[in-house]
């Protein structure tokens, strides 16, 4: 086992290192680029996130797939991953990560547009698309969309599932005594009650749990922020400074340069973000929309809330923690947080807990549906009762069980789904290009999408 583990290590250090980094980011720059900086039309998505439009296709509303998008992207990385980024980068990869949140939302738009563009009904009735569809009739390439939906389904088992409940069961034994196999068992009946109604169903969950997770954790940010708010404009400075010059940050980040800033910075900012992973066109694909570019403006405003907002306010609160109290210690990413959190009186240590909580459920609930709409490409709709059965067994099992082995697996997972998923982004860009000037260049954003023949599949 430790050669195995040894292995799959070594892979995903070297999946996630810089060629991979300088692809996400490259197709980031280009996609920025090439669709005419979609980012300005941030408000214009976050307007159509919370409008409905019943008379358009789909499955669920444009703000239910974005709900169950967030809910799978955000995650822990969204509070222990950018500790582990400022510890090992230095405040630096702060500003890296939130730079990669601001381009990442060109990538989100192209894979939200191409999902709907090539999204296909089945014989049930329901919607499905994602990036093993763009391949397939976009590109004709069923193969590599085959390689996809095999990555995806792996990883749904392991950064989706069985890593999050295992991070549920040890925080939870922590900080109230329960044992794991009590919270394994409380998670997997949860789970169950939501996903054997579908997406709909995740959906309708979702639309009231991200929103309820994510505004309560931005409160217990602003609040540190504001008892350390002598400090804030230094962070904020220090940050910036930081980021091109890591000597400037002092102390013990004497030792940090440019590049392990960047390289943390960015690595967290992709990890956290998914722009770029393939995960949320699965989704956004469901949605009730009238055209291609109306949910791509609704996707892009994901990646702006996970890493512009969450990923940014957690790194400002971390930074100014550091210079209010340099007593703290920034070695550890994980114990960083706690101390920062410990900051606000009676209510912090349980306001991280129950935030650490709700983001790894919701990240089980996003990628339940996400591993599901693979297996369902691969094998047709006759097995998706399986598919959640199996998902919530392994649900139990990876509360307690000892998983190193298999983060480092859903790590190289994660990374084998991404390169399909750019090939389809890089070689349909003129696709999305054209989808974007006839709808959102000519101003006809309210234009009900062309007819096609919409492929049937098999059950």
């Amino acid at each position: 086992m430790d050669t195995i583990n040894g292995f799959f290590s070594l892979l995903s250090n070297f999946l996630w290192g810089w060629p991979m980094i300088i692809l996400l980011l490259g197709t980031h720059v280009f996609l920025t680029i090439r669709l005419r900086i979609p980012q300005r039309k941030l408000l214009t998505g976050i307007r159509l996130s919370v409008k409905k439009d019943k008379e358009a296709q789909g499955d669920v509303s444009q703000f239910g797939a974005l709900a169950t998008a967030l809910a799978a992207t955000i995650g822990t990385g969204n509070i222990v991953g950018v500790a582990t980024a400022v510890a090992l980068g230095g405040p630096g990869a702060v500003l890296w990560c939130w730079l990669t949140g601001i381009f990442g939302m060109a990538t989100k738009y192209a894979e939200g547009l191409l999902a709907v563009k090539y999204r296909v009904k089945g014989k049930n009735g329901h919607t499905y698309g994602g990036p093993m569809y763009a391949l397939e009739r976009g590109l004709n390439m069923r193969w590599l969309a085959l390689l996809f939906a095999v990555f995806t389904a792996l990883a749904s088992f392991g950064i989706g599932c069985t890593v999050q409940a295992n991070s549920i069961a040890l925080l939870a034994n922590e900080t109230f005594g329960l044992p794991t196999w009590v919270v394994g068992v409380s998670v997997s009946l949860l789970t169950a009650l939501v996903i054997m109604g579908g997406v709909k169903s995740i959906a309708r969950v979702c639309e009231v749990l991200v929103p309820f997770m994510a505004v309560l954790y931005v409160l217990g940010c602003i609040v540190i922020l504001c008892l350390n708010s002598a400090f804030v404009w230094p962070a904020l400075k220090l940050i910036v400074e930081s980021a091109f010059n890591p000597s400037a940050a002092g102390g013990g980040f004497v030792g940090a340069t440019v590049m392990m800033a960047a390289r943390y910075g960015i690595a967290r900012g992709l990890f956290s973000n998914e722009s770029g992973l393939g995960s949320a066109p699965i989704v956004a694909a469901a949605a009730q929309t009238r055209n291609p570019v109306r949910q791509a403006l609704v996707s892009s405003t994901g990646t702006f809330w996970d890493t512009v907002v969450i990923c940014a306010l957690t790194g400002m609160v971390l930074v100014s923690s550091i210079l209010a109290h340099p007593d703290i210690s920034y070695a550890d990413g994980a114990a960083l947080t706690r101390v920062a959190f410990s900051k606000i009186p009676y209510v912090g240590a349980p306001l991280l807990t129950f935030g650490i909580l709700t983001f790894a459920f919701s990240t089980i609930l996003g990628w339940s549906y996400y591993g599901e709409s693979a297996v369902n490409y691969i094998e047709g709709q006759r097995i998706n009762r399986f598919y959640r059965i199996i998902y919530i067994v392994m649900l139990f099992f990876g509360s307690i069980i000892s998983l190193d082995i298999i983060w480092s697996i859903a790590d190289c997972m994660n990374a084998l789904m991404a390169i399909p998923n750019l090939v389809a982004l890089l070689l349909l860009s003129g696709v999305a290009a054209r989808e974007t000037k006839k709808y959102l260049w000519s101003n006809r954003l309210d234009d009900i999408m062309e007819p096609e023949e919409e492929e049937q599949r098999t059950e």
